[in-house]
């Protein structure tokens, strides 16, 4: 190599002399980064865990004299320290990292992403970590004298990638890990691919109780409006509610029909036919998990399911009986005795209605609801002090709830007469 082409060697009492001049410069830039991050992500209703470093010197000179080294090898200019500023993000799950890169890209200004790992095939295993360099906010750029590279690095990885890259780091890398350790290397990537697996797993596992989670939530608002076009608009009406012929008896469909499915996947399925409003087939579904002898907090799980089946049906009495099995196995569930009050109201047994709210309220004594119908039920039995008493206690919950509002007007009215 000629003269010309010498790249001069880095000195490195001036680089850490500037290093140590600007090194408190760094820490604040990190610390109002990380805070703008958070708030950003935090906002997206993402609560995550973050570890924030300013790279040591020693570790910031081994690897500026490392690109010094492949500078030279190569003849090509030498590479800048991106990392000398840097945040992990660790994200419970795997399916959490391309939300938290796009809500990045939101608050920041992205410079590079790279993707650690992606190049392995699906016959290897190895360190994964999504790299994302971004510039640093305009306002702190006053402060990043002295770095290579005006940005800070994100990486964002999982809780198991994170495991495996702080493993990894200890076994290989501090303990000069030689790659040919043929029986090492075969352990490092059994383990490493245990915890891919796993990241897998935990995430079918939490899109499945999200998917569970809307399906329910979806299952309860049909059930309280089909309470309230039973109940309320008769009750305001001053009309009592129409009972429905009961049908005799539920007919399940045949056992080898859903043999080879789990008692989850069965839920599943029956709670979305309970949503598409096809009650018949929930009903038969969960008449079959219950032939399954599930275990106790199961059943009660099954039986106030299909006892809400029921009751969309207009098959009150069965309906009750679900809900009062559900208390045989679970006395302490407060929605079941509240459940089981409405049917009672709406059969009008409005005595039996008072009891099953008032052991609602005993177990929840701020649930609304049970305030709301057992002020209807002490209405329906000429107990207007009650029911007013009720009424004032459930707007205490709900002021601006109309039909309370009514509510409480009516029985007023009551006791002036």
């Amino acid at each position: 190599m000629d003269d010309d082409d010498e790249i001069e060697l880095p000195n490195r009492i001036l680089i850490e002399k500037e290093y140590e001049q600007n090194v408190m410069e760094y820490e604040r830039i990190l610390a109002d980064v990380l805070t703008q991050l958070k708030k950003c992500l935090e906002m997206a209703g993402m609560y995550l865990t973050y570890k924030a470093r300013v790279k040591s010197f020693r570790s910031y000179f081994t690897k500026k004299m490392k690109f010094f080294r492949q500078s030279k090898l190569l003849r090509q200019t030498i590479l800048p320290v991106t990392d000398m500023l840097a945040i992990r993000i660790i994200c419970p799950f795997i399916g959490d990292l391309i939300q938290v890169e796009e809500n990045i890209a939101l608050c920041f200004k992205i410079v590079e992403v790279e993707r650690k790992g992606a190049q392995h095939s699906f016959k290897e295993f190895g360190y994964e970590s999504t790299h994302i360099l971004i510039e640093i906010p305009s306002e702190l750029q006053a402060y990043a004298n002295g770095l290579d590279s005006p940005v800070v690095e994100l990486q964002v990885r999982s809780i198991l990638q994170d495991a495996w890259a702080e493993v990894e780091h200890e076994l290989v890398y501090k303990a000069e890990f030689t790659p040919h350790d043929e029986p090492m290397k075969r352990k490092l990537a059994a383990l490493n691919a245990n915890l891919t697996l796993s990241d897998m797993l935990f995430q079918e596992l939490r899109d499945y109780q999200h998917k569970l989670s809307r399906e329910l939530e979806t299952r309860r608002t049909t059930f309280f409006r089909k309470i309230e076009d039973t109940i309320d608009s008769q009750f305001f009406k001053n009309a009592p509610a129409s009972i429905a012929q009961e049908p005799t008896g539920i007919q399940p469909l045949p056992h080898d029909y859903y043999a080879s499915k789990s008692i989850d996947d069965l839920l599943l399925e029956a709670l979305n036919a309970h949503n598409r409003h096809d009650y018949k087939r929930a009903i038969d579904i969960y008449s079959y998990i219950i032939s399954m002898n599930p275990k106790g907090e199961i059943r009660a799980l099954i039986y106030t399911h299909r006892g809400m089946a029921c009751f969309a049906e207009s098959r009150y009495l069965e309906a009750l009986d679900d809900f009062s099995i559900t208390l045989q196995y679970d006395r302490n569930y407060y929605k079941a005795a509240y459940y089981r009050g409405v049917v009672h109201s709406v059969l009008e047994n409005y005595s039996e209605a008072i009891e099953d709210f008032n052991h609602a309220l005993e177990l929840q004594p701020y649930h609304y609801y049970s305030l709301y119908r057992r002020s209807q039920a002490y209405y329906h039995l000429g107990d207007y002090p009650k029911s007013l008493a009720d009424c004032n206690a459930a707007l205490d919950l709900e002021p601006e709830n109309k039909l309370l509002q009514n509510l409480k007007a009516m029985s007023l009215q009551r006791l002036a007469m």
